[in-house]
């Protein structure tokens, strides 16, 4: 691939960040889009403002938004995003800072061995082939692979030393949270799973018995959890009515759009049947939580100590490994109350069954992977599809098809694998919201590693040469001398299209404004299905930037030019990341905090 063809790419994804980017400050400015970009409480402090539908500056592109996010401080963002978004946000600074130190090195010294690593008669610029750029173009045996040899050592050690500070920072904050939030009941519980059934008591008496007997000094008292049909039924009614009576523009018609706003289907019951009205007053008078469902094997144990609570949670209560299972308990608003039902001798067989199906997930991706690599390949493609010779032939479709087309193919292909990674771990029995986001992140992290990183070499090594398996001792040495170097043209144009336009569209959120406009001038309901506020998608934005982290570490001294795109990356992600941290909700402030500081620094 030549470098026309890598800046053909570059011009069309900034093209389209340049446009995205002025979209979002327009559409942010929008009073109906407010619960897409802003959470509730944010969204209601704004409805004050932009009351004048005819505000000339709603319609007008600005950055200001950059600068509200350059001025955002670590507190702020703690205080409304929680521990896991300054984890995230402390993980870009990381990157700049390590990416900082790797692009002068290596433009400096590495940079220039590279080109004129052999002697030859270099043509303009951007006629060059990337090639000549990489470790390809150094000659075998060349006296000057000690200056590589040296940067990647440099580097190595300066990711170690800010790894270090940084991880450091992110337990102070940790530690100081936990100091500073004593009357967090949560950190006093603990969720105590498979609790044995007994003919002669129930649920509720075992536990007490149970805990009176092993932790007298520490138990005070625990909740059951309980299947409340009835009563989650009852609370999504009063969800609706109070999204009516407290968001003011609800209870209003919108005639300007040609769209008259009707009421909840909950109140026009009420009205119209007075009868339904008396019925469902004296159920709630009568409704006990106790009665409104059927005890489930599972509680809330609260301690006196959060000492004591972590003790227990730790300690194996049982010799049975099945029952008395115990955990420390998320906090209330990130339980996932629907998994807490699920008997505990279940969870093997689903988490045995996410793992089958994530491996055939992972086989399945094996062809468009190919496919991807196929069209990176000019004069593979070109014997593969003959009647291509044609168009291939003309200099900007064969730019626009070697530079562009694989990457965008490939990120197309990978929208569908964090729906379908959230699917298998909610299904695998997480009984969190924050531990089900940290299932799929992990599941997406190794998927995407797997098929980004170790596919694309392996399936460009065998489409260039289909007998490197007949010997095995070759396999190594292919892969030095070649595929690796090789593969990184694919690996920067998937930097500009994944990470540059990647940024723009989470940004822009296209999913929620789609299904926003959709229910509130299609549907003509006054609230969007996002009313509540979004949560941040760490399972799909971590494994993206640490993607990217192994890229750049993998082709720092191969390639220096994806340096450069990477620095540039990192810098926007982090104004991005931190617009978008601040305005979303989040599911827990410390539960995904813990786990998250491990898997962003374990994969840095």
């Amino acid at each position: 691939m030549e470098i026309s063809a890598l800046l053909t790419s570059a011009g069309i994804n900034i093209g389209v960040c340049s446009v995205l980017f002025s979209l979002y400050s327009i559409l942010r400015k929008q009073p109906s889009n407010r619960t897409v970009y802003f959470g509730r409480r944010l969204a209601q402090i704004r409805s004050k403002r932009h009351q004048d539908p005819h505000w000339f500056d709603r319609f007008v592109p600005s950055p200001s938004w950059i600068l509200k996010a350059w001025e955002t401080s670590e507190d702020v963002i703690l205080a409304i995003g929680g521990l896991d978004a300054v984890v995230f946000v402390r993980t870009l600074v990381f990157s700049i800072r390590i990416f900082s130190i790797a692009s002068i090195l290596c433009t400096a010294i590495v940079l220039p061995l590279n080109y004129y690593g052999q002697e030859m008669e270099h043509k303009h610029i951007r006629s060059e082939s990337l090639e000549v750029f990489t470790t390809q173009n150094v000659e075998e045996g060349s006296r000057w692979l000690w200056a590589h040899c040296l940067a990647l050592y440099i580097i190595t050690c300066s990711a170690c030393i800010l790894l270090y500070f940084e991880s450091k920072n992110i337990i102070r904050k940790r530690l100081a949270y936990i100091k500073g939030s004593a009357q967090d009941l949560s950190q006093f519980a603990v969720l105590v799973r498979g609790i044995p059934w007994s003919t002669e008591e129930s649920y509720s008496t075992t536990i007490k018995n149970y805990f009176t007997k092993y932790h007298p000094s520490s138990y005070v008292s625990h909740q059951m959890v309980y299947h409340c049909g009835k009563i989650e039924k009852l609370m999504k009614n009063v969800k609706e009515m109070y999204d009516v009576l407290y968001n003011p523009e609800s209870i209003t018609s919108c005639y300007s759009c040609g769209f008259q706003r009707t009421r909840p289907n909950v109140f026009n019951v009420l009205v119209n049947e007075p009868e339904m009205a008396d019925k469902g007053k004296n159920e709630f008078l009568t409704l006990d939580l106790r009665s409104g469902g059927k005890e489930c094997p599972a509680a809330f144990v609260i301690f006196r100590t959060r000492y004591a609570a972590s003790c227990a949670a730790k300690a194996l209560q049982s010799s049975n490994p099945m029952l008395w299972v115990t955990h420390l308990a998320p906090e209330p608003r990130d339980v996932y109350w629907q998994n807490l039902a699920i008997p505990y001798k279940q969870f093997w067989l689903r988490r045995t069954a996410t793992f089958l199906a994530t491996g055939a997930f992972l086989v399945f991706f094996l062809a468009p992977v190919t496919l991807v690599q196929s069209l990176a390949n000019l004069a593979q493609l070109q014997q593969m599809f003959p009647f291509l010779k044609g168009v291939l032939k003309k200099k900007y479709m064969s730019q626009l098809v070697t530079g562009y087309l694989p990457s965008v193919i490939l990120v197309l292909f990978f929208y569908t694998v964090p729906p379908v990674m959230m699917l298998f771990s909610t299904i695998e029995g997480s009984i969190s919201r924050s531990g089900r986001k940290r299932g799929a992140c992990c599941k997406v992290l190794f998927f995407t590693i797997w098929n980004v990183f170790f596919v694309n070499i392996a399936s460009g090594t065998v489409l260039n040469k289909l007998d490197v398996f007949s010997e095995p001792k070759s396999i190594p040495m292919q892969l030095a001398s070649g595929a690796v170097p090789a593969a990184v043209k694919f690996f920067m144009t998937y930097v500009l299209t994944s990470g540059w336009t990647g940024l723009a569209s989470e940004l822009v959120q296209l999913f929620p404004l789609i299904l926003n406009f959709i229910y509130r001038f299609i549907l003509r309901k006054n609230y969007g299905p996002y009313d509540g506020g979004l949560t941040f998608p760490y399972h799909t934005e971590v494994p993206r930037v640490l993607l990217f982290g192994l890229l750049g570490l993998n082709f720092a001294v191969l390639s220096p030019l994806i340096l450069l795109l990477l620095l540039v990356y990192y810098c926007l992600a982090y104004l991005v990341y931190r617009n978008q941290e601040a305005d979303f909700k989040y599911d827990g402030k410390f539960s995904l905090g813990r786990s998250l500081t491990l898997v962003t620094f374990e994969g840095a």
